[in-house]
C-alpha cells in the first residue's frame, strides 16, 4: 500500500458578474469541495464506494460526479499525483 499527496485544481466558467467582478467566489468553491475532499483525506481510497480501483483517472471522475451538483459551471478538474504526472477530467 502507498499514498499520494494529490494536488487538485477546479475550473469553473460563466459570466463575470458586474456587481462582484468574478464568475464564482473562490470561498464558495472551497466550501463546496471541502466535505467531499474530507472523505478522501487519510482514507483507504479503495474502501470508498465507487473507488474500488482508485487510479488518478478514476478518482478524478469520482470527484467530478461529486462536485458537479454543487458547482454550476464546472468545466474541468486537474488532479496531480506528482508535479509531473496527473490527469485532467472534463466530464463525459
Amino acid at each position: 500500500m502507498h499514498g499520494h499527496t494529490y494536488h487538485l485544481t477546479v475550473f469553473v466558467s460563466g459570466t463575470v458578474s458586474e456587481d462582484t467582478g468574478w464568475v464564482f467566489d473562490f470561498s464558495v468553491i472551497k466550501a463546496a469541495c471541502k466535505p467531499i475532499l474530507d472523505q478522501l483525506d487519510h482514507a483507504l481510497l479503495n474502501e470508498i464506494p465507487g473507488l474500488n480501483n482508485p487510479t488518478a483517472e478514476n478518482v478524478a471522475e469520482w470527484l467530478w460526479r461529486q462536485f458537479k451538483a454543487e458547482l454550476p459551471g464546472l468545466q474541468k478538474i486537474e488532479l496531480k499525483e506528482t508535479p509531473t504526472s496527473g490527469v485532467i477530467y472534463e466530464g463525459n
